[in-house]
């Protein structure tokens, strides 16, 4: 197993030090889901919520949350973002799927920032509908992919390749 990289040796919270990294094209994907009752699905997808158009509140609160994401977790390292996308799909009569890319060229990866866009999306749709359907549900939120830097590319194949 790797070391806990924010952590010194004496136990002490950091920064990790990027300084020597080399700049590379860093790309991640990540998703979330957001479970409710299918009328209120469907009251989503036809746009019949009294507040507006939910999916794309919901998209643009995301890509904001990709931005704002050093300030909300604290040891991250702001990052000059260059592609956000957010995408949804309705797997099932009462599901929402959304899935984030991130990309940009830095010294870092971009992990956390797909995972942060996917939580606020998810929140976002949970907010403007919870006035019809407050027992909703928000889950599954993993990353999928991630590559560029050292580690090198990582794809999640399935639900049972983590062991927990």
């Amino acid at each position: 197993m790797s070391e806990f990289t924010h952590f010194s040796p004496d136990g002490a919270s950091r920064m990790v030090d990027v300084g020597d990294k080399a700049v590379t094209r860093r790309h991640a994907r990540a998703e979330g889901v957001v479970l409710m009752q299918p009328d209120t699905l469907r009251l989503l997808r036809d746009r019949k919520f009294a507040k507006g158009d939910v999916l794309e509140v919901a998209r643009v609160a995301g890509i904001m949350a990709t931005k704002r994401t050093a300030d909300l977790i604290p040891l991250c390292h702001v990052l000059p973002l260059e592609k956000v996308s957010i995408d949804f799909t309705f797997p099932f009569e009462n599901q929402i799927g959304v899935e984030v890319s991130v990309s940009t060229e830095a010294k870092t990866g971009v992990e956390m920032e797909a995972l942060t866009a996917v939580s606020i999306t998810c929140l976002t749709i949970y907010d403007m509908c919870k006035s019809v359907d407050r027992g909703m549900e928000i889950g599954s939120i993993r990353l999928l992919e991630k590559s560029g830097g050292r580690s090198g590319h990582y794809v999640r194949r399935s639900q049972s390749d983590v062991p927990y």
